[in-house]
């Protein structure tokens, strides 16, 4: 379930994530809104290292542990870029999910982030901040989830059903995101599944100031949703490997 291909746009400056014991420190992680790194592990095999994360059965979101005392499964932090706030930027990693992934009800996957980082319910207004995690929904279903001015309750699903994951295959995910101009409704967001477009959303409005520019990657990746409906009936991982933040032209 993959639309047809189109070509990448051309890039710039690029920041690596390279995978190694030191990790956290190299991607510089901030202090704010990270959690469940005793879900990740380094892993490596003939070819590459990558990060494994966990989801024991039982766990959803963070809200279903901290209410229900339901396991953490997951983890999440922000990686800010070295070189300073962007208004296009592109987003690369490869991901795998296990081979007895269930999918369930769905759940989150990394993407970028400005100023805040919205998520959680934490609607944007137009100058604290925004987000563009992607989402797995049942039967592995593919979408952005994007924390917008314009969510309402919760974030925004683009291109929901575009492209469909299937356990135990690698994805190369390519995210590309272009910031509105203040008073404008021009942003855009493509996305690229092994090569091959499946989204292209423009007229999108991320901000309504200058201010607030693309600051880095979120990584966020729990099964949930708010409640333990969500949550994976299983133990499963997903491997993450080969990030990369690249300016675009």
């Amino acid at each position: 379930m993959i639309a047809g291909k189109s070509r990448l746009s051309p890039l710039s400056a690029n920041e690596t994530f390279p995978i190694a014991p030191d990790w956290r420190q190299t991607w510089l992680l901030l202090d704010r809104g990270s959690w469940g790194f005793e879900n990740i592990e380094i892993i490596s095999d003939s070819q590459s290292q990558f990060l494994r994360v966990h989801y024991p059965s039982g766990s959803a979101s963070p809200i279903v542990a901290s209410r229900d005392g339901a396991p953490w499964g997951g983890a999440q932090f922000y990686s800010p870029l070295a070189v300073g706030g962007q208004t296009r930027m592109r987003l690369r990693y490869r991901l795998r999910f296990s081979d007895n992934f269930d999918f369930a009800r769905g759940g989150k996957l990394p993407g970028m982030y400005g100023g805040d980082g919205n998520s959680g319910g934490n609607i944007p207004d137009g100058t604290d901040g925004f987000s563009t995690r992607l989402m797995w929904r049942g039967d592995g279903i593919g979408e952005i989830y994007a924390y917008l001015p314009s969510s309402e309750r919760y974030g925004t699903p683009i291109g929901q059903g575009n492209w469909q994951f299937s356990p135990g295959q690698w994805y190369v995910l390519e995210q590309e995101l272009q910031l509105n101009q203040p008073g404008k409704a021009d942003g855009q967001l493509r996305l690229w599944v092994n090569g091959q477009l499946v989204v292209e959303e423009s007229d999108l409005v991320f901000r309504t100031v200058d201010t607030l520019h693309v600051d880095g990657l979120f990584f966020s990746t729990f099964f949930g949703g708010g409640d333990a409906s969500w949550a994976t009936p299983r133990d499963v991982y997903i491997d993450f490997s080969d990030f990369s933040l690249t300016t675009v032209l």
